[in-house]
């Protein structure tokens, strides 16, 4: 399994593709009312984020999503050691969201959509027999994906996220949702910046890390930040929702 660094191809191609596939399969989001939703998610799931992250959202209360990928579960790779079955059960009993990154953290912006439906639906079927839900949610590793592959996701999941800025209102794309990375030294501020601007367009916002742990590094955010923005939605106003919770609320019409 792909346990070391890697990013979406940074060619001119694949950049162009990013860009046209938005335009591609759209699920648009409904309208709704009330006040500004705010989720904050965790891509492939290191313990870290099942212990100090769920601690940090529990004591307000709230409650987190954790794209996992069964085929890594308990391995160790760039970001350290990858949640196993329990972390996930555990999770889950808490009333946290467990949902899919594919099996394998699968690149789906260069597979086809055969083998992409085949690695989700193995993830599937493996969260399923350790005794978890069925995904209601979908991350993309790396946030990329062609555009056979994300119809094929879109048909299998309420919400499909990506990692390209923004907030989610109606009209939003569900297919490829945007959120922002919590992640390196600049993430609080850029987090900061988008919760003001879903409370101003009374929005949806999806946050996004790997791990939380002490220091900086390229791929997660320490104690104190998440501790700090998880206080910063509460104080001003958002509803803390898990993202399958804010795809129910933002289902197309």
């Amino acid at each position: 399994m792909d346990l070391e660094p890697h990013h979406a191809d940074p060619s001119l191609k694949g950049k162009l593709r990013r860009r046209l596939v938005r335009l591609q399969h759209r699920k648009a989001a409904g309208p709704r009312l009330g006040p500004p939703l705010i989720s904050f998610s965790f891509d492939d799931a290191p313990v870290s984020a099942f212990t100090t992250g769920a601690r940090v959202l529990e004591r307000y209360g709230a409650r987190g999503t954790y794209f996992v990928c069964a085929g890594t579960a308990g391995q160790t790779g760039y970001i350290g050691q990858m949640g196993d079955r329990a972390d996930m059960l555990h999770a889950q009993a808490a009333g946290h969201e467990v949902a899919c990154h594919t099996y394998s953290h699968l690149d789906c912006g260069l597979a086809d959509a055969a083998t992409t439906a085949g690695d989700v639906d193995r993830n599937t079927r493996t969260l399923e027999n350790w005794g978890l839900m069925r995904p209601e949610t979908f991350a993309y590793p790396y946030g990329d994906v062609g555009p056979r592959a994300k119809r094929v996701l879109a048909e299998r999941f309420s919400l499909a996220r990506a990692i390209h800025h923004g907030v989610i209102e109606a009209g939003a794309d569900l297919a490829q949702a945007p959120s922002i990375g919590v992640e390196g030294e600049d993430g609080e501020a850029t987090a900061l910046h988008w919760m003001d601007q879903a409370v101003r367009r009374k929005a949806w916002l999806i946050l996004y890390t790997h791990g939380v742990a002490d220091g900086f590094t390229p791929y997660g955010c320490t104690t104190a930040v998440f501790e700090r923005l998880v206080g910063a939605a509460v104080a001003r106003d958002f509803e803390i929702v898990t993202v399958a919770e804010g795809a129910r609320r933002m289902r197309p019409s």
